[in-house]
């Protein structure tokens, strides 16, 4: 490499008579070699920088990744202290699910005529998300039943088939208590799923023939929000954005029903589109489109046309989708639930509470047959709750 390439320097050396001998050899080798290109200079150039690049990307990469405080030297244990609770919160909510008739196995578990189960996800569901459960037994002595309703702080009605007779009459009377403390000022949420929301909607709307049917039976689906669908406040509130989008690509809900409504229906119906904002909607079978979630613009009311509890606690229908993604929305629905129920005023006596929790009673294992539920609570006979 030609040393002028390198240096300013201008000034010609004196030639050493020492070195003429090997001039000559020199300059046939120097005329035999080919000279450096320019481009071939920065080539070698390049390299460093490369190197030094990588270095910095990769030193860039390690500061993004998640640190301890311990491991930054900052945190001190000796004064950490723990935030005080929020006064207004009750860190021990307890939600009331209501127990429909029949045993949940088509009589395979229970010929009783007063029996009525609660599907064990639900207890699982709610007890997920830190919230204990009492359930509401449809068909026990009425005063009995509104003072379990005293003892909770939310309510969450389950899927099914019943639809008339005592037990729509208990729904409704439950919904209209549930309006009235709301109305009182407790901040007391209700969750209706599948059949809760059937049965909402034909409470609301005075209509016991509102309902349309849909074939929706044992698939997974996606959720379409709709069009400026505003989720502050509702329960897709806290869904990570990935999530969010996740829900209107892949089938990560279950769907179980043959009644819905449509969204033209709900929005015709006055009563239906006061009470009621659609939050998302799904397609059947036969390419009809119904409401698959509705959230109340006054009260902590939120019903489901699907089954969140399903993917992480039920396996009998081979439906139900378990992926991770699909986990995540269960956990997230219950969280919010129960995040709602801690910011019910109601602070029943500790005593009653316990005597009427759902741990006084076992659930039935009944998943062998492979179809329908995993588990069952079975009352076969009006409770004479411990009041």
């Amino acid at each position: 490499m030609p040393s002028n390439f390198l240096t300013n320097s201008t000034s010609t050396p004196t030639p050493d008579p020492s070195d003429s001998a090997s001039s000559s050899s020199d300059a046939q080798s120097a005329a035999a070699s080919p000279k450096t290109t320019p481009a071939e200079m920065w080539s070698y150039l390049w390299i460093p920088f490369l190197i030094s690049l990588s270095k910095e990307l990769s030193l860039a990469k390690a500061q993004s990744t998640i640190v301890l405080p311990s491991q930054l030297g900052t945190s001190d244990s000796s004064s950490t202290k723990c935030a005080a609770p929020d006064p207004k919160l009750n860190y021990r909510p307890v939600i009331g699910i209501l127990s429909h008739p029949g045993d949940g196995a088509s009589g395979r578990l229970s010929n009783a005529s007063t029996a009525s189960y609660i599907a064990a996800s639900y207890v699982k569901f709610v007890e997920s998300a830190g919230a204990r459960v009492i359930p509401l037994i449809y068909n026990e002595p009425r005063d009995i039943l509104f003072q379990k309703l005293d003892l909770v702080n939310g309510v969450l009605f389950t899927g099914g088939w019943a639809k008339r007779g005592l037990y729509y009459d208990v729904v409704e009377r439950i919904f209209q208590k549930i309006i009235e403390k709301n109305d009182a000022g407790d901040h007391f949420p209700l969750y209706a799923i599948c059949l809760g929301f059937e049965l909402l909607t034909m409470i609301i709307s005075k209509n016991k023939k509102i309902l349309e049917s849909f074939s929706a039976v044992d698939v997974a689906s996606t959720l379409q929000f709709t069009e400026n669908t505003i989720i502050e406040g509702t329960v897709f509130q806290r869904f990570p954005p990935d999530l969010l989008r996740k829900l209107s690509t892949d089938c990560l809900v279950m769907q179980n029903h043959k009644y819905g409504i449509s969204p033209e229906r709900l929005i015709e119906n006055e009563n239906l589109s006061s009470f009621f904002k659609i939050l998302t909607t799904c397609t059947d079978e036969d390419n009809k489109v119904y409401v698959s979630t509705a959230h109340a613009y006054n009260y902590p009311v939120t019903a489901f046309q699907w089954h969140p509890e399903k993917n992480a606690f039920e396996w009998g229908l081979p439906m139900i989708p378990h992926s991770e993604d699909a986990i995540q929305v269960t956990q997230h629905v219950a969280n919010f639930l129960v995040s709602e129920a801690r910011k019910s005023l109601n602070r029943p006596p500790v005593g009653q509470v316990l005597d009427n929790l759902i741990y006084n009673y076992s659930p039935t294992f009944c998943g062998k047959a492979g179809k329908g539920y995993d588990e069952v609570y079975i009352f076969t006979q009006p409770s004479l709750a411990h009041l």
